[in-house]
């Protein structure tokens, strides 16, 4: 090794939303359709960093949908965006109750040294 100091990395925002949705016993095909449809647009628009779309093993009918924003503002800007409100839209009729939708910031080790 030489004797170059070490500089950390500039801390990365990353602000993580997450939404849970559970099917209606007979929706379950119509709305694993309509939340793809929603993360291929999601996966478009400005500051998102990634955006996963994944399905339950242990409870049948449960989509959980994962988004990486790059900040607070992209994440609750998106929210009241049109790629939201159509997904919404489309998605409500086929719920069996309410989403669960929740914002989280994210921890980085250096955060808990």
């Amino acid at each position: 090794m030489d004797d170059q100091s070490f500089e950390p990395a500039p801390e990365i925002e990353i602000s993580i939303l997450t939404a849970t949705f559970d099917a209606n016993e007979v929706s379950i095909e119509a709305l694993a359709a309509a939340l793809a449809r929603y993360i291929v647009m999601t996966r478009h628009e400005t500051h998102c960093r990634n955006v996963d779309l994944v399905v339950s093993t242990t409870v049948p009918g449960r989509f959980l949908v994962i988004q990486k924003w790059e900040n607070d503002a992209a994440a609750r800007r998106h929210l009241d965006s049109f790629v939201m409100a159509e997904m919404a839209r489309e998605a409500i009729p086929l719920l069996a109750s309410q989403p669960t939708i929740d914002l989280y910031d994210s921890i980085s080790a250096h955060d808990l040294a």
